[in-house]
């Protein structure tokens, strides 16, 4: 081998290496380009619900990583951020969708843009074009290079390597967000998000095929919500974030509902009293007690507590897959 031919391979394999170790650190492409998208992939092949009762009778219990799990450098509902996260943990994505002054669907969680962007005012009374000219800001209050995406944009990235739990603002009508879901055919990569049964009843009758996630406390919510007329294949029922509650964890699982439990929540929550106290081994607990998918702000510390109880998804179980 020539010798500019030799150190030609050394250059590539060298990068080859930076990028295979720096997952942690190494800033993506900003938005509108092409995210790093290795690591974890979860695909399931037919509906969501066979995909959560096949995770179930394998002892999986998911994560989903609340506002797409911003840490140091990554800022909330970012897909770079999103990225960034699946090349370390097989995870669900909760995202928050609001619209701007002129329609335009795209992720942000605050009324207002100051605590996120570098903008200012109501996040519903800026024009997109004045949008996309903002920075994202991390946890920290540092500007990232990083701009507000499009929820079109979001859903494109997700489909085929992960499943975006869809947070409604007021400013973004769920016919809008749902007629978006159905132009680009993925139904399959979402689960929408209701906080009283009546928003569940519209969204079910505005898309009966999609997965919903409601807020059900006792087998009598339940009762209700199919009553109503949403299937009982259809609901996952997020249980809160004060204590799990095993017997009503149980009476959702044997009615085929997914169960939802929050560690979040900011100062009280379970994921900073966990911090604090370096239990880190209470996650894999709160999945033993029949946990389908734990809602976290910690999806990496959760990840490992699960994966040494035997409780994280495994390469090839039931579509996840990581390469």
């Amino acid at each position: 081998m020539k010798m500019e031919h030799m150190l030609k391979w050394i250059v590539i394999a060298f990068a080859c290496l930076l990028a295979a170790c720096g997952n942690n650190t190494a800033e993506p492409a900003s938005s509108g380009g092409k995210p790093n998208t290795g690591g974890w992939t979860l695909a399931p092949a037919g509906n969501l619900n066979d995909f959560f009762e096949c995770l179930e009778a394998n002892g999986v219990t998911l994560l989903s990583a609340h506002r797409g799990g911003p840490y140091p450098g990554y800022p909330e509902n970012a897909v770079e951020t999103m990225a960034a996260i699946l090349t370390a943990v097989p995870t669900l994505m909760e995202i928050d969708v609001a619209a701007s002054a002129d329609g335009v669907l795209y992720l942000m969680h605050d009324e207002t843009l100051d605590r996120t962007t570098t903008g200012t005012g109501a996040a519903d009374a800026a024009a997109w074009t004045d949008v996309v000219k903002l920075r994202l800001k991390d946890e920290d209050g540092r500007q990232t290079k990083f701009i507000p995406p499009r929820f079109s944009e979001a859903l494109r990235w997700a489909k085929g390597r992960t499943i975006l739990q869809v947070d409604f603002k007021p400013s973004a009508r769920y016919e809008d967000v749902i007629n978006e879901i159905n132009r680009q055919n993925a139904d399959n990569s979402v689960i929408l998000i209701a906080y009283t049964l009546a928003s569940a009843t519209k969204l079910h009758r505005l898309a009966p095929e999609m997965m919903i996630s409601l807020g059900i406390n006792s087998q009598s919510e339940l009762n209700s919500a199919v009553a109503a007329g949403i299937p009982a294949n259809r609901l996952m029922g997020f249980t809160g974030i004060e204590a799990p509650r095993p017997r009503l964890f149980s009476t959702l699982n044997a009615r085929d509902v997914e169960v939802i439990f929050g560690t979040l929540g900011g100062g009280a929550s379970i994921d900073n009293d966990i911090a604090r106290s370096g239990d880190e081994a209470r996650y894999a607990k709160i999945a033993a007690a029949g946990v389908d998918i734990i809602a976290t702000d910690r999806p990496r510390q959760a990840h490992a507590s699960l994966a040494k109880a035997g409780r994280a998804p495994a390469n090839g179980v039931c579509g996840i897959t990581r390469s």
